[in-house]
C-alpha cells in the first residue's frame, strides 16, 4: 500500500539492476508502491523498439538498418507502478512486446548504440521529472551503471539460473524449465558482453540475492536500503 508522504521525498531515485528473471520488475513494482514512488521499466523501452522494428519490416540483425529508422521512434512509458504502460505510437503494446517473437529479437536491437543513445535521453528525461515530484524506481541492466549513476540507491538483484529459469517459465504460462534457463543464460551472456552499457553492477550499488527469498522480503530489503538514505 502506497504511503501518501513518501512522495516528499523530492530527488529520490532507486536504481535496481540486475539480470532476467533476478525480480526486478516485481521488486521495482512493489518498492515504487510501497514507498508512494513512481515506476519506470527500461526493458519494456527497449522491447517496444524491438517491437517497432519488427513491425516495420527491419532486419533486427542488421544494426545500421536498426539504428537508420531511430529517427522515427515514439515511445511513451507510463510510471504507475500498479498499472504500468508502454506506448509505441500512441498504440498500448504491453502485451505484443512480451511476444516470443520479441523475446528472440530484442537483445541485438538493444545492443544497437544508437537505439541506447536515443532511449537513454529518453529515459533520464522521464526520470528527471518523477524525481522533481518525489521520487521513482528506475529498473534495467544499466540504470546504476549509466542511466541514473547518481541514484541514492543503487541494487543489483541476482538468482541462481534455476530459480530464475522458473520465474520466467512460470510467467510465461508454464513453458519448458530447461529450455528456458538456456535462453537466460544466453540472455546474460550477450547483456554483460556487449560493448555500449554492458550488465555490471554498479558502483556501490548493494547486491541482494534472491534465490531464497520471497518478494515481500525483497522489497522489505530494498525499502530498508532506501530508508538509510531519505
Amino acid at each position: 500500500m502506497s504511503t501518501p508522504s513518501a512522495r516528499t521525498r523530492t530527488g529520490l531515485v532507486v536504481a535496481i539492476d540486475g539480470p532476467s528473471g533476478s525480480g526486478k520488475s516485481s521488486t521495482s513494482r512493489g518498492v515504487a508502491d510501497r514507498l508512494g514512488l513512481r515506476y519506470l521499466d527500461t526493458g519494456a523501452m527497449f522491447r517496444a523498439v524491438t517491437w517497432w522494428m519488427l513491425r516495420a519490416g527491419v532486419d533486427v540483425q542488421d544494426a545500421a538498418a536498426v539504428a537508420a529508422r531511430v529517427p522515427e521512434l515514439e515511445v511513451k512509458s507510463g510510471t504507475d507502478p500498479l498499472a504500468p504502460t508502454i506506448e509505441v505510437g500512441g498504440t498500448d503494446v504491453a502485451v505484443e512486446i512480451r511476444s516470443d517473437e520479441v523475446n528472440a529479437a530484442v537483445s541485438p536491437v538493444s545492443a544497437v548504440p544508437e537505439v541506447r543513445a536515443w532511449l537513454l535521453e529518453l529515459q533520464r528525461a522521464v526520470i528527471a521529472e518523477e524525481a522533481a515530484l518525489g521520487g521513482i524506481v528506475v529498473e534495467g541492466r544499466d540504470i546504476g551503471s549509466v542511466v541514473a549513476p547518481d541514484a541514492q540507491v543503487k541494487v543489483y538483484l541476482t538468482a541462481d539460473p534455476a530459480a530464475r529459469a522458473l520465474r520466467r517459465a512460470a510467467e510465461e504460462g508454464g513453458t519448458d524449465v530447461a529450455a528456458t534457463e538456456q535462453s537466460l543464460l544466453a540472455r546474460d551472456k550477450i547483456d554483460s558482453g556487449r560493448a555500449t552499457a554492458p550488465l555490471v553492477r554498479a558502483d556501490g550499488a548493494a547486491h541482494l540475492d534472491t534465490t531464497h527469498h520471497t518478494l515481500d522480503e525483497v522489497i522489505d530489503q530494498v525499502v530498508a536500503l532506501v530508508d538509510r538514505v531519505a
